[in-house]
């Protein structure tokens, strides 16, 4: 299974690619899709950037599935509105391509990844390393982004699991604590 992470972000989008075959992990590619407003784009030229990144991202390394990232809401509603929007046009990109998206928290990743639902950026950033040993430290954004694909192998490698002993039935949400899985 080859495993597309997105972080979304209107100024930043993080993205990796894992293959995950059982419990071998191996890292394929990670970066950053960047939109800056100093360039004098607008929300819409922005979103335009992040759909076509995904889209080139994408045809690029050809995942068979999505792990996105769920926003939380912050105290700024302007900038939870503006994540909101980035997270949307991640959303949309990966089902225009074809492919299953399964959302997790930040908490979730965290948990997942580092053991703790409250780890620091950094910490996250370190166990990614560490977990696909990568020769330095990946950006914060692509590292929740691997970490997103790190979330999503072990999931989908236990819901295998329970499946081979009872038959899982096709739900559209809640899959995984809190999470999302279509």
């Amino acid at each position: 299974m080859r495993i597309l992470g997105i972080d979304p972000g209107l100024t930043a989008t993080g993205f990796g690619v894992v293959d995950a075959d059982g419990t071998q992990l191996r890292y394929v590619a990670s970066g950053t899709i960047r939109t800056r407003p100093d360039d004098g784009a607008l929300l819409p030229q922005r979103l335009k950037v992040l759909f076509d990144g995904i889209g080139e991202v994408v045809r690029r390394w050809q995942p068979t599935v999505a792990a996105l990232e769920i926003v939380f809401v912050n105290v700024n509603p302007q900038a939870t509105l503006m994540l909101g929007q980035a997270r949307g046009c991640c959303l949309t990109a990966l089902v225009a391509h074809g492919l299953p998206v399964a959302e997790y928290t930040a908490l979730q990743l965290k948990k997942a990844v580092v053991g703790y639902g409250k780890a620091h950026k950094s910490q996250v950033q370190e166990m990614v390393r560490r977990l696909l040993a990568l020769p330095g430290l990946p950006s914060r954004d692509a590292a929740d982004a691997l970490g997103l694909c790190i979330t999503h192998a072990q999931v989908a490698r236990t819901n295998a699991a329970i499946a081979r002993v009872a038959p899982l039935r096709a739900r559209t949400h809640g899959a995984y604590r809190d999470g999302r899985s279509y």
